[in-house]
């Protein structure tokens, strides 16, 4: 079965350490652990979709489409990218500038982590008409918000297309409410809320007011909430000893993509969550995909 999709958003440089606990002011740490890999929403669920793919040796190929440039730092991205399979289009080739970076601290035991980051607002694309051709045998589409304007438009010709469009609702990002009108699946974090939200009951109904056929809203470890043809329900999510929490989310999103394919909407849930649940268990963004078929190369 071919399994083609297109990720649209950011990608950043991750720089990850693994600790006892977070530093108090002016105290120096050791890491027990650090490892370094590209990031971001987008990136880190195209680097998923691509390892299921080729795990489950599927046709198809993957496609990010962000903002990487061309300083030092960025090749360490692209390398990363190249590595795991995913054919990058950069948006600002040229662009001298550092890709952004995020430094994260991760907290042993428990996983939970700090994160200190620049995100793209200092690295929009411009929209090019050709960008349209990368939705060319495509089955899905992937939004994080991160390139609001771009993923519009690109939202707009996949919905002429009828190809499936996912939204990756990390954060409420101004315009998003353009990008999810044009949504068949919207997944959320705990963390978002459109204006005038203040509860997750209250997210619900905001975006089954805009007329999103899937919505589900997950909450860590806690039970995903979620919304398929007019109807309520929540999927438990495997209860696991975390390590790493950092990109489960994006993960569980680039499993939704590849396995929304083939299932129904709940089914695929599920077996997302049971990916970004292995996730956790190691230290890294990467780590998990080694237990399965071992890593993978270009």
């Amino acid at each position: 079965m071919e399994k083609s999709a297109l990720f649209v958003g950011l990608a950043t440089l991750d720089l990850l350490y693994l600790t006892p606990q977070i530093p108090q002011v002016n105290e120096k740490q050791v890491a027990l652990d650090y490892t370094v890999a590209a990031g971001g929403p987008a990136t880190n669920a195209a680097i998923a979709f691509e390892y299921l793919r080729r795990l489950h040796k599927n046709s198809g190929s993957t496609q990010l489409l962000t903002s990487v440039g061309n300083h030092p730092l960025s090749r360490l991205i692209r390398t990363d990218l190249e590595v795991y399979g995913v054919h990058c289009i950069d948006l600002d080739p040229k662009r001298i500038d550092p890709p952004p970076v995020s430094s994260i601290l991760v907290t042993q035991p428990g996983g939970d982590r700090a994160v200190i980051s620049i995100n793209a607002t200092h690295a929009q694309g411009v929209w090019n008409p050709e960008f349209s051709a990368l939705l060319d045998n495509i089955q899905v589409l992937l939004i994080d918000g991160h390139q609001m304007a771009i993923g519009q438009e690109l939202a707009q010709i996949a919905k002429a297309r009828k190809i499936p469009i996912i939204i990756d609702g990390g954060s409420w990002k101004p315009g998003f409410e353009g990008v999810l009108a044009l949504a068949d699946t919207v997944i959320t974090s705990a963390n978002f809320y459109p204006p005038g939200c203040d509860t997750h009951e209250q997210v619900m109904a905001y975006l089954v007011d805009l007329g999103i056929p899937q919505i589900a809203i997950t909450q860590g470890e806690g039970a995903i909430a979620y919304y398929t043809q007019g109807k309520q329900s929540h999927i438990a999510v495997p209860q696991v000893w975390a390590v790493d929490t950092l990109g489960a989310g994006d993960i569980l999103h680039g499993a939704f993509c590849y396995y929304f394919l083939e299932l129904d909407f709940a089914e695929a849930l599920a077996q997302s969550a049971q990916i970004a649940s292995a996730s956790v268990q190691q230290f890294g963004t990467r780590a998990w995909m080694k237990g399965e078929g071992g890593e993978m190369g270009g």
